[in-house]
């Protein structure tokens, strides 16, 4: 849909008041309008609540990583040094492949008591990526996917992926165009590599790369 369908009519009240509508009623029951309006709102919302909705989302999300396996396989080359932070962890997927072969911090806004549970040897701290719970530079690598598009504050997340960083910062974005109503709560959009590496760059001179990756954007950066 957001790659066939264009704009002008994806983004039509006619189109989002009928398609979206059903389409959430039918996906996410009693829990759709959260959807259907998080973007309207999301310049007003308190932590408090942006927590509260992820709590809802993560309870009725099925699935356990929305990284594609490429990707995942590029993470898991590309990963350096014993510790290892991943921010945005879900239901701890990738901190689990990770964990094998390094010692896995995983923080995320919002993390429910089976998944850790169910991976006691990774540590586990409730934390927003815009004010994260750890030391500077503390992490030999960071790894933070499919995230930087849901925060409300950008700039603010990068900086402290880059503080909580010793050697080597890892980010996945989707490649995806900017619409007012998608089926995730997406707030930024990066439909060009380009658009990922002007956001990362941000007046730094930094040795990096991006490329896309079957539909996601990679990026890494070394200190």
């Amino acid at each position: 849909m957001d790659d066939f369908i264009p704009p002008v009519i994806r983004d039509s009240k006619i189109f989002s008041l009928i398609v979206f509508r059903l389409l959430y009623k039918l996906l996410y029951k009693n829990t759709g309008d959260i959807f259907l309006n998080f973007k309207q709102k999301a310049s007003n919302i308190s932590e408090q609540e942006f927590r509260k909705i992820y709590t809802i989302v993560n309870s009725i999300e099925s699935r356990d990583t929305d990284l594609n396996i490429e990707c995942e396989k590029e993470i898991l080359r590309n990963v350096i040094g014993k510790s290892v932070l991943e921010v945005g962890c879900g239901k701890g997927y990738l901190s689990k492949k990770l964990s094998r072969r390094h010692m896995v911090a995983a923080c995320d806004i919002a993390i429910d008591k089976q998944t850790v549970k169910n991976n006691r040897e990774i540590k586990f701290r409730k934390g927003n990526v815009e004010n994260l719970p750890f030391a500077n530079q503390e992490f030999n690598t960071v790894v933070c996917t499919h995230t930087l598009e849901h925060v409300l504050n950008l700039y603010a997340a990068i900086s402290e992926l880059r503080r909580v960083t010793k050697q080597r910062l890892i980010i996945v974005v989707p490649k995806q165009r900017p619409f007012r109503l998608t089926f995730d709560l997406h707030l930024h959009f990066f439909p060009y590599k380009h658009s990922l590496e002007l956001m990362m760059r941000n007046g730094q001179n930094r040795k990096s790369h991006c490329k896309e990756i079957d539909g996601d954007l990679f990026y890494v950066e070394d200190k």
